[in-house]
Parts: structure tokens; C-alpha cells; sequence
């Protein structure tokens, strides 16, 4: 590894900080690299150093320093036009289109890596001649000779952009401070959207100098040995593509892809992986979930969180339209939430740590989440979506334009309805600001966050899973967050409809060992002066023989937050549910039919089959068997005893 990146912040303090502000303010570059917007007299000493560091390593011919203001926005965008990166879309207010290399379109999680100084930090230690999937280790000495082998030059020629960001408002208890560089203005105005990013952000920092801050450092990369990028609108290097966390520096690299979770390094990167070593460390939990409030036809105000999978309908439900007549639901945030008790209240309380949504464009519409329609044509970059003649857009699960509008899809080539091929890729997105949201809660922004009173889980599983049911208490609750499995998505890169375990809907976005996490989880229990949220699980997507959805979700699923608040309300743990094997499930006359859009099978939505439990329950031991055999907290191996107990009592 080179000596100046040995030498970076966490040797530097033979520096003397005071000449070094002052050098730099007067000749305002860092290493001779010219700085085009921002100061250095700005920067805290800390910043400096990284900054320093990075230009050595990346070597830009100039440095822009971030300060978020709408004049930015446009010089990016002016940028990405002169690339032939972006094109506006008359037909909306301020939005544009991107469409990437065909090669740039998910997140990588194979090439994604945790390093620490040993493996099992990061992974459970499996079985002999079972491959880990809960997660990537890298170690210390190759994550430095990946660095080496990549980034040193990998800026020459572009901008070097600074994103100063905080992850939740700036100055609450519960959010955290970021810093990336990258070489990327698609994502500098999409962190725009995405982040509080610029100069309140760097105030923040020079008036906290000791106060710690994420390092993140991202380039699209270098030009193939021809100087020639294959798509020089979206430069990337998908073949040597590479996202590294090194936990204890708080680092982030990221190499190759200009794309997603990939690239917005304050998503997936910080929020979830190392934010749930943060989380850990500090008591806390950093988790892949929806934050909603719904209010009662009483007036009274619940705030749920709830983890589901990407694709899985989490957008639908933090921005749903209820169809029971009454409720209003209100959106905190559709993916992560940072949690935390508060020793005022005694409770859980909630952030997300997010400014905007990065949402699934196909399948939304105005039949399935007419909200998010609200939301994403104004001040919204969409990706990897088709363009429609008249200056929009199109993608699966819109109604189609006039047929005199001309349809170019994601590729950038003519597409109709008989092309027999996708016009939007399965996982295009938009990326739009969640102040912009009808239904954002006003509570959104409140500096302690919102009260957590229940936590769903859930998948898509077209057999066998009832609608919704509670858990017996919170270590059994905890069981059921491992034990989710669901049909694969179209965000990371595996392919087909097959049964995925996805624990907590985290499985990409462990930061530490998956043992090491529920224990963490178990150990909230602890925290007995502390009021702990009730755990539900909830599977819109059971199917019938003939593979039709039994339930019609969407807006009726208020009706399974309903009988969550009647449980929530209840204080009687006997109250509005029955018994059954897997948990607490709702009785007829306790869960509201009436006024269904359609008719459903009730018995049927929520039927255990021994056969289909007797198999759940043995591919969860073999599982945990084989992907954490040393590591499975004893309460978790309790409660998949006590399941196959109680499957194996069904009298038939």
C-alpha cells in the first residue's frame, strides 16, 4: 500500500493544524490541486487530511467542494448533458433521465466486502464445503492491495466532487455525519436528493472537530488500456467493480460503478452496513425498514417499522392510500430506519436516516401506489426507464401512451408492446425528494425521531405463510425475523423466482457477523425499564392452487394494520387473536371483512399446513446448520425447537 495512504488522518497528528489551514487558505488547493468551488478555511482539519489523501491517491485535475445549493444542481446537470449522460423531460418540472451501461444496473453484492482483522467479525463460520451467504470478508492486506491496484490515477482528467451529508437532520441525537468524494456529478445531484448535503453539513463538521465522520471514497474508474470508455455517457469498469467497508475507521471505497447502492454511499453502505456496526456498538439498530404512522378513525397515532426485502412492496406500504375507511397512513421513510431508545420515554424511537426515496419504477402506478405517482414528476432523476416522444416517461405497469407516442426504452432503442423484450429494466429507479411525498408526516424531521409500537416482517411467499401473525414475545419475535425467506429480487444479481432466506431482509447489508446481530437484537430484551415494540410477520403474497393472489393488497392491507393496532391497543395478550402454532393470529370477527374489494378465502389466507410447516421448519435447521453452526445465539436454537414442537402437535 502507498506510504501516503499509510500516512493518512490516523497518523497525522505531527501535523500542525493551524499552518496548514493557513497554507492552504492562501494558495486554496490541497496538493496543488486547484480547488474550482468551496475553501479550505471551510474544511475542519480532519477533512483536510482525508482530502489531502484522496487527491494523492486519486489524482484530479480539480476539487469542487459541495455546497447543495440549487445553482450546483444545474451546473451538474449542464455536466451530464454535455457527457450525453442525461436528457431533460419537458413534459414534468425539473426532471431528467439517465440510462446507464447495460453492464452498470444493480447493486454487486458478490463484490461487496466487510473487512476486519478476522473473518468471523463479518461471517458466521459455516459448515465445511457450504459457500457463506451472509456476507463478504475481505481482508486488511488485500482490501489495501485492491485500493492500489485500482484507484491510484483512477480521477485523472475529472473533477474530484466533495458531498459533505448527513445521514437524518443535521444536529439530531440519532443522525451521522458522512463525507464522499467521488468523481461522479450523476451522483452528486442525486445525493442532493438523497441526503442533507453541502454547506450546513460542513458547519456541522468544522463546529464538531472531534466528532468523528464517515469516510467514503468513490470513482466510476479508469478508461480501459485504449483510453476509451465502452459507453463514454455512463463511464464505469464493471470487470474490476468493487465496494469495500473497512468498520474500524469508519472507511467506505468504491470502485467501477456509477450506479445505485453502488455509488450513493450514504444508502446501503453507511445507513445499513456500517451503520449496524455503529449500531452495534453504540446500543442501538441501523435496519433495512419502512417507518409509517397511521392514524385510527379515533384520532389516535401509531408509528410502525417494517423490513421487507427491495421489491417487496415497502414503498407501496410507507406511501399507501387506505381503503378502510377512517385510517390515513403517513410516510417517515420506505427503507431504512435507525432506532434507538430514548431514556425520556422509555420507548424505541425512529429516524429515517434518508432525504428522498430511491424507489422501483415498474410496477408503480396509480393503481399501486398513487402517492409515489404524486411524489416523482417534479425535481426526480430517473434511471434505466423508457422515454416516451412526448417528453416523458413509460415503464411496466404505467398505462400505456397515446399510440401515436413513440417509445424508446432503456437501451435507447424503439420499443413497443410487440418488441417482446422489457421497456424499463426490471430494477430502474427514481430518485426523488421525500419532502415532495402528499402523505410525508410531519413528524418526519423531529430531531428525536418517532415511537416505534410494532415491527412487521415480511416476503414474498406465494405458499404456505398466512396473511399476518404476532409473535408469542420478543425473542420469538427476533426467530422470526431470522427465519424470513423470500422469492429473490430484481435489485442485486441473482436471477428467477427462487425462495431466498433473507434474515431481517439485511442479508446483503450485514455489517458484522449475522450470530453477533440477533444476539444483538435479543439483547434489547435487556432493556427491561424500556417499553419494546410488538413483532408481527406479514405475507401479502400468497397464492391459491391456481397461482392467484388470495389477498388484493395494496390499499386493503390497512385492514392488517388494523387488527396490528387492535393487538398494539389491546393490552391482554388474549385479546382480538387465537393461538396457532407458528403465533398469535386474528379470529374472524376480529379482523374487518367488511367492504372488501373483492371476496377473500379467509381460512385459506391463514390455513397452517403441517406438511409445508414440517419443511420450513427443516430448511431453517439446515440453515442455520450450515451457514452459522458456531454462531446461533441459544434463544434463536430455543425457538426453532419450540416451532417444530408445536408443528409436529397439529392434529390432522
Amino acid at each position: 500500500m502507498p506510504e501516503y495512504i499509510k500516512n493518512d488522518i490516523r497518523g497525522a497528528a505531527k501535523y500542525n493544524a493551524v499552518v496548514l489551514d493557513f497554507v492552504n487558505a492562501q494558495k486554496n488547493c490541497i496538493e496543488e490541486v486547484p480547488l474550482v468551488q468551496g475553501h479550505v478555511s471551510a474544511l475542519s482539519t480532519k477533512l483536510i487530511y482525508f482530502l489531502r489523501d484522496s487527491v494523492l491517491l486519486c489524482e484530479p485535475k480539480e476539487i469542487h467542494i459541495c455546497d447543495g445549493t440549487k445553482q450546483e444542481n444545474d451546473k451538474m446537470v449542464a455536466i451530464m448533458k454535455s457527457m450525453g449522460m442525461l436528457q431533460e423531460l419537458p413534459k414534468y418540472k425539473n426532471c431528467y433521465l439517465v440510462r446507464t451501461d447495460p453492464r452498470d444496473v444493480a447493486r454487486v453484492e458478490s463484490r461487496t466486502f466487510m473487512s476486519t482483522p478476522t473473518e468471523r467479525e463479518v461471517i458466521p463460520i459455516p459448515t465445511p464445503g457450504v459457500k457463506s451467504t451472509l456476507g463478504n470478508w475481505i481482508s486488511t492486506k488485500d482490501m489495501d492491495n485492491a485500493i492500489e491496484n485500482r484507484f491510484p490515477g483512477s480521477m485523472k482528467g475529472r473533477t474530484m466532487y466533495v458531498i459533505p451529508f448527513s445521514m437524518g437532520p443535521i444536529g439530531s441525537p440519532l443522525s451521522k455525519i458522512g463525507v464522499q468524494v467521488t468523481d461522479s456529478p450523476y451522483v452528486v445531484a442525486s445525493m442532493r436528493i438523497m441526503t442533507r448535503m453541502g454547506a450546513p453539513v460542513l458547519q456541522e463538521i468544522l463546529a464538531n472537530q472531534s466528532k468523528p465522520f464517515v469516510q467514503a471514497t468513490h470513482t466510476v474508474g479508469r478508461p480501459q488500456p485504449s483510453g476509451k470508455m465502452a459507453m463514454p455517457s455512463w463511464p464505469c469498469d464493471p470487470e474490476r467493480t468493487i465496494i469495500m467497508h473497512r468498520e474500524a475507521y469508519d472507511e467506505i471505497y468504491s470502485y467501477g460503478s456509477g450506479y445505485g447502492g453502488n455509488s450513493l454511499l450514504g444508502k446501503k453502505c453507511f445507513a445499513l452496513r456500517i451503520g449496524s456496526v455503529l449500531a452495534r456498538k453504540e446500543g442501538w439498530l441501523a435496519e433495512h425498514m419502512l417507518i409509517l404512522g397511521i392514524t385510527t378513525p379515533q384520532g389516535k397515532k401509531h408509528y410502525i417499522a417494517a423490513a421487507f426485502p427491495s421489491a417487496c412492496g415497502k414503498t407501496n406500504l410507507a406511501m399507501m392510500q387506505c381503503s378502510l375507511p377512517g385510517y390515513k397512513v403517513e410516510c417517515v421513510g420506505d427503507d431504512i430506519a435507525w432506532m434507538r431508545f430514548n431514556p425520556r420515554t422509555r420507548k424505541l424511537h425512529a429516524i429515517n436516516p434518508e432525504n428522498g426515496f430511491f424507489g422501483v419504477a415498474p410496477g408503480t402506478s396509480n393503481d399501486t401506489n398513487p402517492n409515489a405517482m404524486k411524489t416523482i414528476f417534479e425535481n426526480t432523476i430517473f434511471t434505466n426507464v423508457a422515454s416516451t416522444s412526448d417528453g416523458g416517461v413509460y415503464w411496466e405497469g404505467m398505462p400505456a401512451p397515446p399510440s401515436n407516442t413513440q417509445i424508446t426504452d432503456w437501451l435507447g432503442k424503439p420499443w413497443t408492446p410487440q418488441s417482446g423484450s422489457l421497456a424499463a429494466h426490471p430494477n430502474s429507479r427514481f430518485c426523488a425528494p421525500a419532502s415532495q411525498c402528499p402523505i410525508i408526516d410531519p413528524a418526519w424531521e423531529e430531531s428525536e425521531g418517532v415511537v416505534i409500537e410494532a415491527i412487521l416482517f415480511g416476503g414474498r411467499r406465494p405458499q404456505g405463510v398466512p396473511l399476518v401473525y404476532e409473535s408469542f414475545n420478543w425473542q420469538h419475535g427476533v426467530f422470526m425475523g431470522a427465519s424470513m425467506r423470500s422469492e429473490a429480487t430484481a435489485a442485486a444479481e441473482h436471477k428467477g423466482k427462487v425462495i431466498m432466506h433473507d434474515p431481517f431482509a439485511m442479508r446483503p447489508f450485514f455489517g458484522y457477523n449475522f450470530g453477533h446481530y440477533l444476539q444483538h437484537w435479543l439483547d434489547m430484551e435487556k432493556k427491561a425499564d424500556y417499553s419494546l415494540p410488538h413483532i408481527f410477520h406479514v405475507n401479502w403474497f400468497r397464492k391459491d392452487n391456481n397461482g392467484k393472489f388470495l389477498w388484493p393488497g395494496f390499499g386493503e392491507n390497512s385492514r392488517v394494520l388494523d387488527w396490528i393496532i387492535k393487538r398494539i391497543e389491546a393490552g391482554d395478550a388474549s385479546s382480538a387473536c387465537r393461538t396457532s402454532p407458528i403465533g398469535y393470529m386474528p379470529t374472524q370477527d376480529s379482523f374487518t371483512l367488511d367492504g372488501l374489494s373483492e371476496p377473500v378465502d379467509f381460512d385459506e389466507l391463514f390455513r397452517i399446513d403441517k406438511q409445508f410447516w414440517q419443511q420450513e421448519v427443516e430448511d431453517l435447521k439446515k440453515y442455520f446448520d450450515e451457514q452459522l453452526p458456531n454462531d446461533v445465539p441459544q434463544g434463536i436454537a430455543n425457538e426453532l425447537k419450540n416451532l417444530e414442537s408445536r408443528i409436529n402437535d397439529i392434529q390432522e
